[in-house]
């Protein structure tokens, strides 16, 4: 049951990855997607982390809702 769990974690947050357009924008190259993860943690770190997070759960609330209310 944890590895099925598991699983669906992972592929949802690989459809975060193509929701945000990294797949398009990389032309689905995995070693691009993952270096711009990789410069996105570094820049957090580098920063005010708390911050950063703060404003990315914001913006993404808001893509969600902004989804929501376009497909009810």
């Amino acid at each position: 049951m944890q590895r099925r769990e598991r699983t669906r974690h992972l592929i949802e947050l690989g459809g975060l990855v193509q929701k945000a357009g990294l797949v398009d924008l990389t032309d689905d190259d995995r070693a691009t997607i993952y270096g711009a993860l990789l410069e996105l943690v570094g820049r957090a770190r580098d920063d005010n982390t708390g911050d950063m997070v703060t404003l990315w759960k914001r913006r993404g609330k808001r893509a969600f809702d902004a989804e929501a209310e376009t497909t009810t």
